[in-house]
């Protein structure tokens, strides 16, 4: 368990990861490096051999000072990856999780077809797509495109089984992150979130009261949490997303434990309405009904949404009844459906970071996400679980 007792949340302003890396080694210029020994030569940064990591090699930023590592790599992420800091930001926090120092972003190699905003952080070919800019677009796949999302849709099923096979007591979401990385480049796929408007990691990491979006750190999951790992990739052209909440350990409680359930059936019961001429603004009417009946709350900051060779498109998914988004579906349209349901209110608030999305009580959130292909009769679930997916916590207790 990480012991943040040196980390006070004291106030700090936050710099770019290039001024904070400047900073690093001017200071060890002045010599301000402790009891490290170092010099300079030409300009060169030299280090005792001893020092450096394994296989002698700089780390990622090229500073080379074993001992400063950690805490020059590993940055509390601050304006949705913009700014990054030393200490943890003072906040509000609604309830017992709180951010821990992130590692740096992971590459990935050249051959590896990517999205456009893979360099810049922006998705350009996303914010001036038609369907994004004319209301009520929703654009129809070919059959060539319906093929190319099967295909993205099952390896982001296989890296996302992969990924929850991880999850057990006393492992980061930072490792699981590695996990998720590696296995899209084992398959020759981009991992979808990395660098997504600045976003620096592979996958989401929600715990607890986390209802989406969370950067995974260094925090250790603890027996009685929860963790939902959102997998988005990105696989010949096209994006396959899917998600699923799991249950750290065995305290978790049985209230909590019900949330996730009721959660899953709320995507269920959604699923079973989409085919041809279901107004997309009817998919909240199920989920909000079951929600409430069993004494939960629907998110309405965050929606599902159209998907295909842009991440995000129209159409618009709420899922609370009663919403005003536009559109019929029809045969050939691909988005997800991914409801969010907490335990207490339904408001969020958003963490320093400009990312992670908690409950605004504090209590827990648990979320299920599928990407869905309309049939000529109904759907077809992209992203189905197979028979070697991750068993969820009633299918573990009924084995």
């Amino acid at each position: 368990m990480h012991d943040d007792s040196d980390e006070d949340e004291s106030k700090v302003v936050g710099v770019s990861l290039n001024d904070h890396l400047k900073e690093s080694e001017e200071r060890l210029r002045g010599g301000e490096a402790g009891t490290t020994e170092h010099a300079y030569v030409g300009g060169d940064l030299l280090i005792d051999a001893d020092l450096l990591p394994p296989g002698g090699e700089a780390n990622p930023y090229g500073i080379l000072l074993q001992q400063e590592m950690v805490e020059s790599e590993w940055l509390y992420c601050l304006k949705e990856g913009r700014r990054w800091s030393m200490k943890r930001p003072k906040f509000y926090w609604t309830g017992k999780t709180r951010p821990h120092r992130v590692s740096p972003m992971l590459s990935v190699p050249a051959h590896i077809a990517r999205p456009d905003y893979a360099e810049d952080g922006y998705p350009e070919s996303e914010v001036e797509a038609d369907e994004n800019t004319k209301p009520g677009q929703v654009p129809v796949k070919t059959a060539e495109e319906i093929q190319g999302m099967r295909e993205a849709c099952k390896v982001g099923r296989k890296v996302l089984d992969k990924a929850t096979r991880m999850v057990k007591e006393g492992v980061t979401t930072d490792e699981i992150d590695r996990v998720v990385h590696e296995a899209c480049l084992e398959f020759g796929a981009y991992p979808s979130p990395l660098n997504y408007y600045n976003f620096p990691k592979s996958v989401c990491s929600s715990v607890n009261e986390v209802v989406c979006h969370g950067i995974p750190d260094r925090r250790e999951l603890e027996n009685g949490d929860t963790v939902n790992l959102d997998v988005t990739v990105y696989y010949k052209g096209f994006h396959g997303d899917l998600n699923e909440t799991h249950c750290v350990g065995n305290a978790v409680s049985e209230k909590t434990k019900k949330l996730v359930k009721v959660t899953h059936e709320c995507l269920e019961r959604a699923i079973a309405i989409v085919r041809p001429g279901t107004k997309f603004r009817d998919i909240g009417t199920p989920i909000t009904r079951h929600a409430k009946a069993n004494g939960f709350s629907v998110v309405k900051d965050y929606c599902g949404h159209g998907i295909g060779d842009l991440f995000h498109c129209a159409p618009t998914i709420p899922h609370y009844e009663r919403n005003k988004t536009r559109g019929v579906m029809q045969a050939g349209m691909t988005f997800t459906i991914e409801p969010m349901i907490n335990e207490g209110s339904h408001h969020c608030v958003t963490w320093p970071d400009g990312w992670t999305a908690v409950t605004k009580d504090g209590k827990r959130s648990a979320q299920f996400e599928h990407t869905l292909l309309v049939t000529d009769n109904g759907c077809e679930v992209l992203t189905a679980r197979t028979p070697t997916s991750t068993p969820l916590w009633w299918e573990q207790e009924s084995e």
